[in-house]
């Protein structure tokens, strides 16, 4: 069912529909002047993002991801040009992050048999044991057990995509939210650029609610080891050995021209700390990030002009 926000001067309406799709809140916006034809496109959209979710899966057996997986340590997997470069750039983001990036993982469940008592062997594995030959479009995982997921991209990847299509079917303007992560095109129906607040009313409290994000993505981490439990007493910041207070992050938002690549900065930022996370978005061309720490103090990127 779709929602209306504002009608103008111009019939322009921003018709939204939420959706729970790859088991987070989609909402779908796109800015037009008929509901029939508005409804079709994010039908289309959210076909693009089951298609993604159906393709990325490691719970379908026939999937390429799967095939990959059970073939670690034994052979390359011909895979398609989508997974391949999909794969191409999750490395290309772990080489940039130094690893704190990597959609390789152990899988947990192989196991030996030693004295009638299972013992899981662990293997020490990265993104370095995964060799792409681009000539073949194969991929092989060098090591017995290890294995690809890309929960940490998949959303961005399917809003890029579900982006794509709508552009494709006619929509000059609109913004996907994936599970709060936003990606915009365009303008809003009285033509002023897209903002947090204006793509997302829901995050006009943020101290960057105001920050210009037309035709970029932004992608947000929150800290959640912050808010671990010990006693049901949270745990308090720590100090350093001068006894000032260590300031931790609470939250990373990442700037990027795509969703994809800004989901999947997000944590590792917050990972390598205030400085180097600055540091390293300040290297890229046309990212930006935006820090909040326990503080609430704000540390913006070069390039992101604040109101």
């Amino acid at each position: 069912m779709l929602a209306l926000k504002k009608v103008l001067a111009n019939n322009s309406t921003i018709y939204r529909r939420e959706v729970r799709l790859m088991g987070n809140k989609f909402e779908i916006s796109v800015v037009g002047t008929d509901p029939v034809w508005a409804g079709e496109r994010i039908n289309s959209a959210i076909f693009e993002i089951n298609r993604v979710e159906k393709l990325l899966s490691t719970f379908s057996e026939d999937s390429e991801v799967n095939t990959i997986n059970r073939n670690a340590g034994i052979k390359p997997v011909k895979v398609s040009a989508e997974i391949f470069k999909l794969i191409e750039r999750s490395l290309q983001i772990s080489e940039l992050t130094y690893g704190a990036f990597d959609i390789t993982y152990y899988n947990n469940d192989q196991a030996t048999l030693q004295n009638d008592s299972a013992v899981i062997t662990y293997t020490k594995i990265n993104y370095k044991d995964v060799v792409l030959n681009a000539t073949a479009t194969t991929v092989f995982l060098k090591q017995e057990g290890m294995r690809v997921g890309f929960g940490a991209n998949s959303k961005g990847y399917a809003a890029d995509r579900a982006k794509y299509i709508l552009q494709l079917e006619g929509v000059s303007h609109g913004v996907i939210n994936a599970g709060g992560d936003l990606l915009t095109w365009g303008l809003t129906p009285d033509m002023e650029p897209w903002t947090v607040a204006s793509a997302d009313p829901r995050q006009k409290a943020l101290p960057f609610a105001n920050l210009d994000i037309t035709n970029m993505a932004v992608a947000t981490s929150v800290n959640a080891e912050r808010y671990a439990t010990i006693t049901d007493k949270k745990l308090s910041t720590g100090k350093a050995k001068n006894g000032f207070t260590v300031s931790e992050i609470k939250s990373v938002s990442i700037l990027s021209p795509t969703a994809e690549f800004a989901d999947a900065m997000a944590t590792p930022v917050m990972t390598i700390g205030i400085n180097a996370g600055v540091y390293l978005i300040n290297q890229l061309n046309q990212i930006g990030c935006v820090i909040i720490d326990d503080q609430n103090r704000v540390y913006p990127s070069k390039g992101i002009n604040l109101t």
